[in-house]
């Protein structure tokens, strides 16, 4: 598998592509206004304390104060073994109103919810993760051969130190030698003992730590031995990685490119139309059945639909050819869209049960290369499989849209015969109320229009019951379920 990282730049936002096989697999977006605050360390003042969630709301210095549970707590003395136990404690005696916490942000705000956080303080550099309340060394899951995870394992119990700090390896020091994995961890305990430094120094609702920027950030968390070049078309974020890569990776820094071409950056292996495509509510399959996304406060549901796929064989083999394709582009939308949380998905039924157990497993063998964990359950007996996925910051449609100011959301509004229908129900009503010598009606046009053609005759005899007439005034600025009755 190749890769490719592209990183576009401009003075309002940043964005990142992922490119695998020459398709766009990720898509990370950072605008300057709204610029995400995962990893980023603060230190909070509680605000209130709420033991019957077992949790706390901490300013952070934010417009919504953020949400601490107490299982994201670090509690000293519980576990000998390590401070990084999630034993149950009473948030009362993890945490007092008005008192000072370091905290770290785990996930962004997300509509109407503030930013969550914890105490479990952990540091990313390239080739680990520092946990300075933690203990013991851990190795990342992404890392399959059983001769280098051992040789890592040995390699950073050997390095650290007792008791300052645990570790996680990450994918990115499979075939890493020790000067290299040994200097990651030197800066992480200096990066932490400054953090520390200055978390004492500071005032409550004060930033301590800020995350590298989006374009040293994907550089650090994406780039892997499959990664082929690295683009950047911004010159001051070019010199930036530049120097990164040099102090961090001098072997790969040959990679780093500066794009100065004409064309746009994102034009290359049409990025700009896969990221229109992806704010669709339908997904085409090449086969010519379909996939329809719906994405809702609670959950995300996925459909998937034969459409013009008419297969060749028999209908129980055009579902399992289906089913199959649309498993694959599942997983493919869910890391570019960014979805988490629960997702839902109604696959087309199979009677058989070996063609139910090969879609899941495919599904899941493409979802092993999404950086989010996920957890995916069983074909239901309705054809439903219930899964999660890991959710750290807000979807790809809820950054680049907002919701529809006609129907705020909801997908849907009043059809123009049923407003008509309102409307006509209201002149009766206002009729009776008032003395008035004629009716006017405002409405948007699309309404005006099916009254004066579809529902003139029911307009003429409802001008006849009120023995008044009824003049119509066509409003343009009107949403289509909009109107007023007014006697005149």
């Amino acid at each position: 598998m190749s890769q490719e990282i592209l990183i576009n730049v401009s003075p309002y936002e940043a964005r990142t592509a992922l490119i695998e096989n020459g398709v766009l697999q990720e898509l990370f977006h950072e605008r300057q206004s709204t610029s995400g605050l995962v990893g980023n360390i603060y230190k909070g003042k509680v605000s209130r304390v709420l033991p019957g969630m077992q949790a706390a709301f901490i300013d952070i210095g934010l417009e919504r104060s953020a949400f601490l549970h107490a299982s994201d707590i670090v509690h000293l003395g519980v576990d000998e073994e390590s401070a990084y136990s999630q034993q149950a404690q009473d948030i009362r005696n993890l945490v007092n109103e008005g008192g000072e916490i370091l905290v770290q942000v785990t996930k962004d705000p997300m509509g109407t919810k503030g930013a969550r956080l914890t105490t479990y303080i952990t540091l990313p550099s390239r080739f680990v993760v520092f946990l300075p309340k933690g203990n013991g060394v851990g190795i990342s899951n992404r890392i399959k051969d059983e001769e280098e995870r051992e040789r890592l394992l040995k390699l950073v119990q050997d390095l650290r130190e007792i008791d300052l700090g645990g570790f996680i390896v990450r994918t990115a020091a499979e075939g890493a030698n020790a000067n290299a994995i040994r200097a990651d961890m030197l800066y992480m305990r200096k990066q932490w003992e400054f953090i520390t430094e200055t978390g004492l120094h500071s005032s409550s609702k004060q930033l301590v730590h800020k995350d590298l920027d989006l374009a040293l950030r994907s550089i650090r968390d994406l780039l892997n031995e499959q990664t082929e070049r690295i683009r950047i078309d911004d010159v001051v974020a070019y010199e930036q990685a530049k120097s990164f890569m040099q102090d961090f990776m001098p072997k790969r820094a040959v990679i780093l490119e500066h794009y100065q071409n004409n064309r746009p950056i994102f034009d290359l292996y049409n990025v700009e139309d896969e990221i229109a495509k992806a704010l669709e509510r339908k997904v085409h399959l090449k086969s010519g059945g379909y996939l329809v996304i719906d994405q809702t406060e609670a959950m995300t549901t996925i459909d998937v639909n034969t459409g013009a796929f008419v297969g060749y064989r028999s209908l129980e083999e055009t579902i399992f050819k289906t089913n199959l394709e649309a498993a694959q582009s599942i997983a493919h939308q869910l890391r570019l869209r960014n979805l988490g949380g629960i997702i839902i998905l109604d696959l087309i039924d199979m009677e058989s049960q070996s063609h139910r157990e090969q879609v899941v497993s495919v599904l899941k063998v493409a979802l092993e290369d999404d950086y989010a964990k996920t957890q995916v359950s069983e074909l239901s007996s309705l054809g439903l499989i219930e899964m999660t996925r890991k959710r750290t910051r807000e979807s790809l449609g809820h950054i680049l849209c907002s919701n529809c100011p006609t129907c705020e959301g909801a997908g849907s509004i009043r059809s123009p015969i049923t407003v008509c229908y309102e409307i006509f129900r209201e002149v009766i009503r206002q009729n009776k109320q008032f003395d008035s010598n004629e009716i006017l009606i405002l409405a948007a046009p699309i309404v005006i229009d099916h009254l004066l053609d579809e529902e003139s005759a029911s307009l003429g005899e409802l001008e006849g019951h009120v023995n008044k007439p009824i003049r119509l005034q066509v409003e343009s600025l009107y949403r289509p379920d909009q109107y007023d009755v007014v006697p005149v």
